[in-house]
């Protein structure tokens, strides 16, 4: 039998098994295995139809346009892919401890981050300055009431409303992580234990099963977001009450919820240290009873701070910006700066130690460029939110300005919005730089694509050539995703010290550079104007483009290769990340392969395309050793060294790839110098051994003939299956594969759920 796994963008179980009536066999609405309902019962093999089955898994990571929702996640998803990005070094455990623990920290800042900025929003902009202030009040029919109620138009009563949004927000995120957790992080894997002594990562028992992991995870994030709320809360009520205005006896209890605030810090901190990942087993315990109370306890101490914040203060007015705004933003951006330069530098202690085939792009430091983007992405959603929401309240005036209803979001903002015009130029300049590389690469293949079809009589056509070379032009552009990650990251870095030093003057980059020369005033202006409007719009955007995306599959095989891999990996450092679908896939595609392994004893070729290839490989490699002697594996426009190799080297650099060579002696992996996601994965060389076949011809023909009358496409990194090599290979596999349909030895041909018993 063949099983079809498809890629990026999905495929139709029709347009897999190139047929109109197609029956699912096993499987639900989210995945499933489909045949041609002219195989439903198994038949011997035929090179020219034959038994195949489809895996469909697009809806795992599709579905409908809801799904959209989650791009707003997407600082958590892309620090959590900066867990998995460590060099593969042999420094030992307490180093690669010790990466874990700075990612799990700086994925912790950014929940932070988000709730400080629905704080900002919620408490500070509507609760404290809008409703604060009659004329921003009468402005917004909502707020109003908050202003003239005698009872609700205290300030502590205010934040007492405000803070309902921030909880709202973490109630959503918490029931989010806990519905997909349990449809995706609790899907049993195989139980097919490996005793051949391979040590690798994916080939774990427990990797692909996190469900104590992310549980343990979510108890941490869910409290570090109520304890934002109740620091905000504690900070602003202890102003007033140390005050000359002060009641003492409310002062004290002030203490005593401050003293508790920075107890539950001290916990939290505790527990994120000694968290830990462990894939060598399932882990089946139950959740630790500390982790289920962290968040409760969270929530009792946000409830008497609350109470605390809404006790009766009639001399307390609201004027300017609300105490600790304008000090924990620049404090965590300082802080996500200390822990990514401590990250890049346990990274690089990795890199050296690693083999030079397996030391990844950035000299290691993938994985800390990755976490700087996350951070920065994560400050513009929360300035570009908190940034319309103040143009919303007082469109009269730009905040902060003198005639201006209201103070506005907290300085760092701004400056944040003001860095968002120097990056997207840096963006600019890189583009260009690329664009000017594949129009050289470009004029350097031309004249030489007529020589790869030397078995045509058609003579050379210049637009023709010149269309085939700029495809392999820009597929190669592929291989400077580096270092266009490192030059961002590091601008980045660069303007994140600029936005700091511009909050220590505690004013915008506007009222900073009045005074001074007439163009740096102009420039100021410029950048934190359009900056706070891109901010804003980019939120907009990223919402618009991804509700595209799952619902025009051209849309979605544009940006979903980039999504595809970061909802891959298991959600280790950010519980509130995307959820894992590889949790969900990877077993399903075991279970199905050993299931049909132990019932029939018969010869399997395990077919990926692009993304697919991924979860064939991680699929396989779960499997035990007699299983595997049964499969081949055909890969097919693979990034499994090209991205995954590079930027994922110590679970698929050389050493892990040469491993699953190994356990799938019979594997064949096609791909296309036009493709700009797949390629070779150079695991052996030589005429018996080597995996990847010459690069195959695209387009097929060059010209027209009496086969291909018409001009054929340049297919890139689609339509593999087109190409006779395909079907030239799975036919080679399959004869490779030993004879046979007897069971496999110890194993009878009942369901798989006996087989750990009878082995």
């Amino acid at each position: 039998m063949e099983l079809l796994v498809h890629g990026v963008g999905g495929a139709t179980p029709q347009e897999m098994l190139e047929d109109a009536r197609t029956t699912r066999i096993t499987g639900d609405a989210t995945a499933s295995v489909h045949r041609r309902t002219d195989d439903l019962d198994d038949r011997p093999w035929d090179d020219a139809r034959p038994v195949r089955e489809a895996y469909s898994w697009s809806n795992l990571t599709s579905g409908n346009g809801t799904r959209a929702l989650w791009l707003l996640l997407l600082p958590f998803m892309i620090v959590n892919v900066a867990h998995w990005m460590r060099p593969s070094g042999r420094t030992g455990e307490r180093t690669n401890r010790h990466y874990d623990l700075l990612v799990r920290l700086t994925a912790l800042s950014l929940t932070v981050l988000l709730t400080a900025g629905a704080c900002a929003v919620s408490l500070d902009l509507i609760a404290w300055q809008c409703a604060g202030v009659e004329s921003c009040a009468t402005s917004a029919a909502w707020i109003e009431p908050w202003a003239t109620d005698p009872w609700w138009g205290q300030p502590g009563r205010r934040l007492l409303l405000g803070s309902l949004l921030p909880v709202a927000l973490l109630v959503l995120l918490w029931w989010l992580s806990h519905r997909t957790w349990s449809a995706y992080e609790s899907a049993s894997p195989p139980v097919r234990p490996r005793t051949d002594g391979d040590d690798a990562a994916l080939s774990l028992p427990g990797f692909w099963y996190g469900r104590v992991l992310v549980a343990r995870l979510r108890a941490g994030h869910t409290a570090a977001g109520l304890l934002t709320v109740a620091t905000a809360l504690v900070y602003a009520t202890g102003v007033h009450d140390r005050g000359a205005e002060g009641d003492p006896m409310v002062a004290g209890v002030g203490l005593l919820l401050t003293a508790f605030t920075v107890a539950g810090w001290l916990v939290l901190l505790v527990q994120q240290i000694r968290h830990g990942r462990s894939e060598n087993e399932r882990d089946e315990r139950p959740e630790p009873p500390a982790a289920r109370a962290l968040p409760w306890g969270a929530m009792a101490l946000l409830v008497l701070v609350l109470a605390h914040t809404a006790w009766s203060r009639p001399d307390w007015s609201s004027s300017g910006r609300l105490p600790l705004g304008s000090e924990v933003f620049p404090a965590l951006v300082v802080a996500q700066g200390v822990l990514v330069v401590a990250l890049a530098w346990v990274a690089f202690r990795l890199h050296r130690q690693a083999r030079d085939g397996e030391r990844g792009v950035l000299l290691g430091l993938g994985g800390a460029a990755v976490a700087l983007l996350a951070c920065a992405l994560g400050g513009v959603f929360t300035g570009g939110v908190a940034q319309r929401i103040a143009d919303w309240l007082d469109p009269s005036a730009a905040p902060g300005a003198p005639e201006a209803r209201i103070a506005g979001p907290p300085v760092m903002l701004s400056w944040e919005a003001a860095a968002i015009p120097p990056l997207l130029l840096v963006v600019v300049v890189l583009a260009l730089v690329a664009v000017g590389r594949v129009v050289r690469r470009r004029d350097e293949l031309a004249p030489t694509v007529r020589d790869r079809y030397p078995d045509e009589s058609c003579a050379p056509d210049t637009d023709r050539s010149r269309r085939i070379a700029s495809a392999t032009a820009r597929a190669e552009l592929t291989e400077s995703a580096g270092p266009l990650v490192g030059w961002i990251a590091g601008m980045s870095l660069l303007l994140g010290l600029g936005t700091v030093a511009g909050t220590l003057t505690r004013e915008t980059p506007s009222e900073a550079a009045d005074g001074g020369p007439a163009v740096l005033e102009a420039v100021a202006d410029a950048c934190q104007a359009l900056g706070s409007w891109l901010m804003g719009f980019g939120v907009i955007l990223l919402l618009a483009l991804g509700r595209r995306a799952y619902r025009d599959a051209g849309a979605r095989r544009t940006i979903g290769i980039l999504w595809d891999v970061g909802t891959f990996w298991p959600r280790a450092a950010h519980p509130f990340a995307p959820p894992c679908y590889a949790e969900r896939a990877v077993p399903d595609l075991s279970w199905r392969m050993g299931t049909w392994i132990d019932t029939t004893g018969g010869r399997l070729v395990i077919s990926g395309h692009s993304q697919g290839s991924v979860l064939a490989a991680a699929a396989v490699w779960q499997l035990d050793a007699a299983t595997r002697s049964r499969i081949a594996l055909l890969t097919h426009g693979s990034p499994l060294e090209r991205l995954y190799g590079r930027w994922f080297p110590a679970y698929f650099g050389p050493q892990a790839l040469r491993a699953l060579h190994g356990d799938v002696p019979c594997w064949r992996n096609l791909w296309r110098e036009t493709d700009p996601i797949g390629g070779r994965v150079r695991v052996a060389e030589g005429e018996e051994t080597a995996v990847d076949r010459p690069a195959l011809a695209d387009p097929m023909h060059y010209g027209r003939n009496l086969r291909s009358p018409l001009p054929e496409p340049i297919l890139g990194h689609g339509d593999y299956a087109a190409d006779p090599a395909f079907a030239e290979e799975r036919a080679a596999l399959m004869r490779r594969l030993p004879l046979g349909t007897a069971p496999l030895p110890a194993q009878s041909a009942g369901p798989l759920e006996s087989a750990p018993t009878e082995r």
